[in-house]
């Protein structure tokens, strides 16, 4: 996140308000899917966000795998 300079409250903002605009993928663990959630965020100068997690619903909680800037190319991790 500080690489891409992205403020914790921003992913915050995402997981809160964002969207799953595609199916989820199957994670390196079979039971489980990771998904993209996006949206813009208030400090993002209207730039979209993107948010790749792992819900775990037995945990009831949330990986955040990695966090990008949509409009750059994908360095690993993402969707």
């Amino acid at each position: 996140m500080s690489s891409r300079q992205i403020a914790s409250g921003d992913v915050l903002y995402v997981l809160k308000n964002g969207f799953v605009f595609e199916a989820g993928e199957p994670s390196t663990r079979a039971e489980f899917f990771k998904y993209c959630i996006e949206c813009t965020t208030p400090n993002s100068n209207n730039r979209n966000v993107r948010a790749v997690v792992i819900p775990c619903l037995k945990t009831r909680s949330i990986k955040v795998n990695t966090v990008m800037w949509v409009d750059e190319p994908i360095q690993g991790g993402g969707c």
